[in-house]
């Protein structure tokens, strides 16, 4: 399963999960504007993504990296949300694409650390870009409770009290285990999400906490998101400022904390107005990041929104 992973060079599987994830930013622009024709041609874009990824890996879904299943996963959900409500009917590439990867994260689930999901096949880390996105997509798909052990695994094992975020991940080593404590902006975006998905009072009042930490620690003097460079960190303040936007639309929370969600996103996506990115994951994530900006300004959205 290794030749999977990258099978050749500049190509990245997650990589188009999130650029599946932007044609749907737009595809529901165009819906929610009124203009079924637009939504419809991003529709089909978004299927034939779908089925060129399934192509490029070989003829399957399955890949080497939990973490990278997760995002198609999140990524097909919405494009099975978003055919049945332009179309009337599930795309059945989108429904395999879920059946196929759920199966998959599952199996990389053990009581090794105590519970969470490992982020590859080696099966040697298990860390938030993997377990973040998989309990969020277990929320959507209605299990909750496997979304909640995730949750919970991170919570006991890789969240900062000291900064009310959550770290990197844990390393199983030959002498134990290793904390790799590095903050990144992506990492809070999914486990942002997945509680305003469940959305008990704890879970949202927890979702505030971290919208004020990523305030305080993940974002410059004039409240920009802090942009990593290069190949794979082009991307991570893009889908930060995706589950933000959520945040800020979102009727449950204050409006202070709904106001700092805001604020983050159209900071950083000021940002980039001038810039021109000459990678797919930059040119990516200032779309996720323009596409966010927009959702920002328009009305807050009701639960049950394909987000």
């Amino acid at each position: 399963m290794n030749g999977f992973s990258h099978p050749f060079a500049e190509w990245n599987y997650w990589w188009q999960a999130h650029y599946l994830d932007a044609i749907l930013d737009d595809g529901l622009g165009y819906w929610e504007a009124g203009d079924r024709d637009a939504a419809r041609c991003e529709l089909h874009r978004a299927k034939d993504l779908l089925a060129g990824i399934r192509i490029r890996n070989f003829g399957v879904f399955p890949n080497y990296f939990f973490d990278d299943m997760a995002w198609l996963a999140l990524a097909s959900q919405r494009l099975l949300a978003f055919s049945r409500k332009l179309e009337g009917h599930s795309h059945l590439g989108a429904k395999r694409a879920i059946t196929t990867l759920r199966k998959q994260l599952e199996s990389g689930i053990d009581e090794v650390l105590d519970g969470g999901l490992y982020w590859s096949r080696k099966r040697d880390f298990k860390n938030a870009p993997a377990n973040a996105p998989a309990a969020l997509f277990f929320a959507r798909i209605g299990d909750r409770e496997q979304a909640r052990k995730l949750l919970d695994w991170m919570h006991s094992n890789i969240f900062s009290d000291q900064h009310g975020l959550y770290l990197d991940g844990l390393r199983l080593t030959s002498t134990g285990q290793k904390l790799e404590d590095h903050l990144y902006t992506y990492n809070q975006g999914p486990v942002l999400g997945a509680p305003l998905e469940l959305g008990t009072a704890a879970d949202l009042e927890h979702a505030a906490a971290l919208v004020h930490a990523t305030r305080r620690h993940l974002a410059d003097e004039a409240g920009s998101l802090v942009l990593d460079g290069g190949g794979d960190g082009n991307l991570f303040a893009g889908i930060l400022c995706r589950y933000l936007a959520l945040c800020a639309n979102d009727e449950r929370m204050d409006l202070d904390v709904r106001g700092i969600a805001r604020d983050l996103v159209t900071s950083t996506a000021s940002r980039l107005v001038n810039e021109e990115p000459r990678r797919l994951s930059a040119a990516v994530q200032r779309w996720m990041i323009f596409s966010a900006a927009q959702r920002c300004e328009s009305k807050p959205k009701s639960q049950g929104a394909i987000d």
